[in-house]
């Protein structure tokens, strides 16, 4: 499974290389006015669907969205010419402007489950550990800047202890990060990166008191 992430650049008329997925940041689509795109006065969300078609691969995109007045960061997500949602940010610190939205980000993509993480939604492990337990082969991470170095720091951690890939957009720069620990970075305009999907799993046992019930007849 090829993941393409474009770091710099819009929808329109991008030229990707051949790959299974496509992965913009927070330049692609911009900002999108929901009720502009109801109206027709806008088609952004299209122009996803049909970069998807006319590339043959899966479409995800970061943006900003605004609805009456509300802003979110979220992504749009399309495949083989069908836009197949759009998922928000879930958590909000600290006052920022944007609206939180509520439920995980989790596709089916060109035969790959792909699960979202957008900005903020970095900073809590269950997120992750959420996705992993439904199944994911990948997780796309999207941030609109990076800050630190904290970010490719989670990554790799929650790659290795959750054992899912992780492919992440933050700014202008492309991460990759394996559950074997390895992480890899690049400053391309489009970076490709190879993942094998797997679904290896541990039995893992543990000693707790408690839990116990007597048998019931009266069930």
């Amino acid at each position: 499974m090829i993941f393409c992430v474009v770091s710099e650049g819009g929808l329109a008329g991008a030229a990707l290389p051949e790959c299974d997925v496509a992965v913009f940041g927070f330049g692609g689509l911009g900002e999108v006015d929901f009720e502009k795109e109801l109206k027709g006065d806008s088609e952004k969300f299209e122009e996803a669907a049909k970069l998807s078609r006319s590339a043959a691969c899966g479409v995800v995109c970061a943006c900003r969205t605004v609805t009456r007045g509300l802003c979110r960061k979220s992504v749009a997500v399309a495949d083989r010419g069908k836009l197949l949602g759009i998922s928000d940010m879930n958590h909000v610190l600290d006052g920022e402007e944007f609206k939180s939205g509520v439920g995980l980000g989790f596709y089916r993509v060109n035969g790959c489950k792909i699960g979202l993480c957008i900005e903020n939604d970095l900073l809590f492990p269950d997120t992750f550990k959420a996705l992993s337990l439904c199944g994911c082969n990948a997780i796309v991470a999207v941030l609109e800047e990076l800050k630190d170095g904290i970010p490719p720091l989670l990554i790799r951690a929650y790659a290795y202890l959750y054992g899912v890939p992780v492919i992440m957009c933050a700014g202008k720069t492309a991460y990759f990060a394996d559950v074997s620990g390895a992480i890899a970075s690049s400053a391309q305009t489009a970076s490709l990166f190879e993942i094998n999907a797997r679904n290896n799993y541990h039995i893992v046992t543990t000693r707790t008191r408690g839990i116990f019930s007597e048998l019931k007849q009266d069930y």
